[in-house]
This record gives structure tokens, sequence and C-alpha cells, in this order.
């Protein structure tokens, strides 16, 4: 089976969506189906082994000054997306909101090719009152229709599922997590804290994603301020630049994944995320394979209700920095689990999230539509 995803970036671009469609397009080529993957060409596409590339022209100016990532594409653009679609025999389209996947869905159903919507998240609380709004709005005009027009819906976390749970959809949905690439999160030695110049026995707190105000980097700053002696790592990049910061304790580290993302998890004693509007970060479960403790957003801890006895959960509010911060500082203060509690958590990962089951359960439902 030919399967066209369509994302707004592709993977080079460091969010958790992208992560996930370029891993997902990996499984499908394992499961023996020719993948093609159409992106913004804002970034380097990614390697043959992935995925035929389909490159789309786009406008990245509401990213640039707000921090949303909301390419725009053009009418070239449009024109090779409807191409790709007309030669594949599925579209895969992840979150609903993207212009992209606006149009895929639109060029979609005129060309009768069935669609599998997978959606990652529901609403954003931002800081901003009117891109709250307007968050909000769209939602309610655009990811609700963009659902019950999908052939078949994926929900990657329990979260986003029960916010949209009054959506009547063409099928049922279904409640699939993303998974982790099996033997490369484990518990285990690293030798991250003597390349980044971390004490051993220093408190190292560990933020993994993309830079953005959504992700809570304004709760990290004060967290970092408030605690000097703790060793803050930030791995990933965005519009936020955290060296902006002027705290000696603060490293960004940059161009991370795969064994050398794994080396942080095992290195640091704690990932903190204190996030909004997400469905289940896969940083989240890749710490927890790890055995690495986790300090989230309170919707984050509910994404997988198997998994919330090991996630400590937050309040999250964008808009007070200073009040999440101490909301953090009190978990963390409060103790830890030992390590039989982070050996069950790494093992439950290890059982419960799989990147080939995954797949394999999106293509079957593709092939029920």
């Amino acid at each position: 089976m030919k399967l066209l995803t369509v994302t707004h970036y592709f993977e080079a671009h460091g969010g958790g969506i992208e992560r996930v469609a370029g891993q997902l397009n990996r499984e499908f080529r394992a499961l023996g189906h020719e993948t093609h993957w159409a992106a913004s060409d804002e970034d380097a596409p990614p390697p043959s082994t992935t995925a035929a590339v389909v490159p789309l022209g786009c406008w990245n100016l509401i990213e640039r000054l707000t921090g949303l990532p909301m390419p725009i594409p053009g009418f070239a653009a449009l024109s090779r997306l409807r191409r790709a679609i007309r030669t594949s025999d599925a579209v895969v389209v992840h979150d609903a909101l993207y212009l992209s996947s606006i149009a895929a869905m639109l060029l979609a159903r005129v060309q009768r090719k069935p669609v599998l919507l997978v959606q990652h998240i529901a609403d954003i609380p931002l800081s901003n009152p009117l891109l709250r709004r307007v968050i909000a709005l769209a939602n309610r005009i655009v990811t609700r229709p963009m659902l019950r027009a999908a052939d078949r819906v994926v929900f990657i976390s329990d979260t986003t599922r029960r916010a949209f749970a009054d959506v009547g959809t063409r099928q049922p949905p279904l409640l699939l997590f993303n998974g982790v690439e099996p033997g490369g999160f484990r518990p285990g030695p690293s030798n991250a804290r003597a390349e980044l110049g971390v004490a051993a026995d220093a408190k190292l707190v560990l933020f993994v994603g993309r830079f953005v105000e959504k992700k809570g980097l304004r709760v990290i700053e004060r967290v970092a301020r408030s605690r000097p002696a703790w060793r803050v790592i930030l791995a990933g990049r965005g519009p936020i630049d955290p060296r902006g910061w002027g705290l000696a304790n603060v490293t960004v580290a940059e161009g991370r994944s795969g064994e050398s993302l794994a080396a942080l998890y095992r290195a640091a004693d704690l990932l903190l995320l204190p996030s909004v509007g997400e469905g289940f970060p896969l940083v989240v479960q890749e710490a927890m394979a790890c055995g690495l403790p986790v300090v989230c957003g309170a919707e984050t801890a509910e994404a997988d209700p198997g998994a919330s006895r090991w996630l400590l959960g937050v309040p999250v509010t964008l808009s007070n920095p200073e009040e999440t911060a101490a909301r953090v500082l009190d978990v963390v203060d409060g103790g830890g689990s030992d390590a039989a509690e982070r050996a069950r958590m790494s093992d439950y990962a290890a059982r419960t999230y799989c990147w080939r089951d995954t797949a394999a359960r999106m293509v079957e439902a593709i092939t029920t539509i």
C-alpha cells in the first residue's frame, strides 16, 4: 500500500508531532508499505530510508511572530499535494488544525481517498488571551469538523480523546499511544554528565522539546533561578533562547536524538515538562522507558491512565509562571520515587509503548475503511 503522511513540518524541525510521523513512516516501511511524506520545505527533509519526500513551499511568518508552528502553503504547494494524494492509496494526516492538514483532508475527499486522522492535541491554554480564544474557536470550527470528516480517527492520548468525546466520528476512534524506540531508550550508565561538565552530586533537571511558550519555558526559567545549585539542561531549539536568561546553571544541548538523547535521560535526575495543550508527549514516554522521574502538566499526567501512578502532574498556568514554578518545586522537594518504582515504570513503558504495534494497528484501521 502507498501511504502519504501529511504534517506541518519534517522531522528536522524538532517537534514531537514531526518525530512521531518520522518514526511511523519508518515502521510503515518496515511493514512493507511504500511511504511518502508531505510537509513544509522549511527544514531539511528526512532521508529516503524514511519516506519519499513531497516538500511544500510555505510561508512560516506565524511561527516567527508568535511561536505557533503554522506554515502557510502556497498555490504550488497545494498543487503538489493534490498530485501526491492522487497517486496514494491512503492519507495519514497528523493533527487537524494545520493548514496543510485541512488542505489534505479537502483534497482527499474530492479524490475519494481514505483519510486516517491522528489527533495529538486539543485546546492550548496560552497566556495570550487573544491567541487562546483563536485556538479555542479553531478547534470548534475546524478540528471538530475534521474529526467528523476523517474516515478513521486515532487519538494518541486519553486526554485528547476525552476532550473530543462528544464528536461523532464515522467509525469508533482508536486510542493508540506513541512508541519508544526498542532498545534505544532504557536504563543504564551514561557519560552525559561528564560531557556537559555536571558534577556527579549535582541535581540535574532535564527539559526536552521545542523552545516555545506552550512548553513552559518561562516556568523552567523561574525554577532555574530559584535553585542555582541545580543544573538545568534544555535539549532542543526554538524561537525562545534560554541562553538569553543569563543563568550560569542553564545549558542548551542542541542536536540530540536517538542514543545521544537517551544518554541525557539516563544522566538526569528529573524530566521537567511544565507544558500545556499536549496529548502525550513522546519525551515523557522516552523518559519513563529510561527510568527517569517526570514532573509534567496535570493534563499530561493523565494521558495514559496506566502510567499516571508514576507521573507527577502539576497545574500549569502559563500566565503565572512564578506560581507554577512554586508548584513544581513543592513536588520536587517532596521527594521522588525509589529505584524499584523506577524499574517498574521502565518495564511498563517497554511493554506498553511499541512503534511497530501502533503502526500495524493504524494500517489495519486504514484497510477496514
